[in-house]
């Protein structure tokens, strides 16, 4: 099986956008496609897994700076082990960020509660 695709192929099998890919080209997600002849740009299997584990990285939270630290590591390291242990690090990253974010709203809510309850008592120490 011939497993060079054109960009037209690759974006609808992996249902991104051709800007995506070539965004992801500009970034380092992607490897450039190969150019042949007229500046046909052609893609291989493995482009169309980046892809797709890229959309996977993404839907668990990742940004595309942190996907770019990983992404390799899934085609190097044929275990896996590797790749899963720096997401699992980049996803206790987040939950301590949400963690102290939902700290602080707790605070910023209870905050605002004093207030609203101190307006309240003046309000009515003032009417007649």
């Amino acid at each position: 099986m011939n497993d060079r695709m054109r960009i037209g192929d690759v974006t609808e099998r992996a249902g991104v956008t051709a800007r995506t890919v070539r965004y992801y080209e500009s970034i380092g997600l992607l490897p450039p496609g190969e150019r042949e002849g007229r500046g046909q740009h052609y893609y291989t299997e493995e482009t169309l897994y980046r892809l797709r584990k890229i959309d996977q990285l993404k839907k668990l939270g990742l940004s595309l700076d942190e996907i770019r630290d990983v992404i390799d590591l899934y085609f190097t390291d044929p275990g896996g082990i590797q790749p899963k242990q720096k997401v699992l690090a980049i996803l206790r990253q987040h939950l301590a960020e949400a963690d102290r974010k939902i700290g602080a709203l707790q605070q910023f809510r209870a905050d605002l509660q004093a207030t609203i309850e101190r307006f309240e008592r003046w309000l009515e120490e003032r009417e007649p």
